[in-house]
Formats: structure tokens, sequence, C-alpha cells
């Protein structure tokens, strides 16, 4: 099967979808140094509702690229892991995370400029 992005109906753009959605890029370098449970990345990442995080890690996991653990304790222990495909987003996810946070001030300065026009 050849994945064509620009096709309307490729399946290639709801990966693009799950793979560039904000959330999804947080969870995954969240998750870049281990196993994490869900309050642990709710911690993290500030500003995500339950919902959101839900729903991310459901879609992530669906996706196949993170795996979750439920640990039969009282209460419930649930685990969440990177698999090796989504360990292989790690080097992109992490581009896009250094390229925001170097280039901020420029986006900022220019987002300026634009709303003085």
């Amino acid at each position: 099967m050849k994945a064509d992005p620009y096709a309307k109906n490729c399946g290639s753009r709801q990966v693009l979808d799950r793979i560039g959605d904000r959330w999804s890029v947080l969870v995954v370098l969240t998750l870049a140094d281990g196993v994490k449970r869900y309050s642990e990345l709710a911690q993290r990442i500030e500003g995500v509702s339950q919902k959101m995080l839900t729903q991310t890690l459901r879609g992530l996991e669906r996706d196949g690229l993170v795996t979750r653990t439920v640990h039969a304790t009282v209460p419930p222990r649930v685990d969440y892991a990177l698999t090796d495909l989504g360990r292989s987003l790690l080097d992109l996810v992490s581009g896009l995370e250094g390229w925001a946070t170097t280039h901020l001030g420029d986006v900022v300065a220019a987002r300026s400029r634009y709303d003085a026009r």
C-alpha cells in the first residue's frame, strides 16, 4: 500500500493527525524516559484535561505507539509505556520540541510584527 498524505482519503492523514497532535507529542516525550502512571502524565503535562489525556492515550494505544498495563492491585495500578513503534518517534518529536523551544522568541516576534500591521 502506497501512502499519499495529499490524497484526501489516505489513511496516512490520520497518522499525521495522531503524531502531530500537541497532546500526543507531549505524551510521547513524557514517556521517553520510561513507564509512567496516568497521574504522573497528568502532572507533567500541565493544562491537559482528564478527558483529553484519556482520549490521547487511547488513540496512541490503538495506533500501537503506547502500551497500557493494568496491575491487579487495590486500587488498580495502570502503567503506560512506549512501544518500539512509539520509541521510533522520539527523534522526530524531540526535534519538534527543540525547534519550538529554540525558536519561540522568533515566533513571538513575528506574531508581534504581524499583529502590529
